[in-house]
């Protein structure tokens, strides 16, 4: 079987037909909600670090 560039990019268009875009209200709760769960990943994260450290330093007797 040959490859043939002409079906392919029509094949490619109907698929391409077929995409259904995001409303703008549907992107921008989406978009929220990421930033928001970033936020809160990167607290979660920086108050394990500073806990961890704490506990290195409490048990091993270094860092400042």
């Amino acid at each position: 079987m040959a490859f043939n560039p002409a079906k392919f990019l029509r094949d490619v268009r109907t698929e391409a037909a077929k995409t259904t875009w995001p409303s703008r209200k549907e992107t921008l709760t989406t978009t929220t909600m990421v930033l928001i769960m970033v936020v809160v990943t990167a607290a979660f994260f920086l108050a394990v670090d500073q806990i961890i450290g704490l506990a290195m330093r409490v048990l091993f007797g270094v860092g400042g």
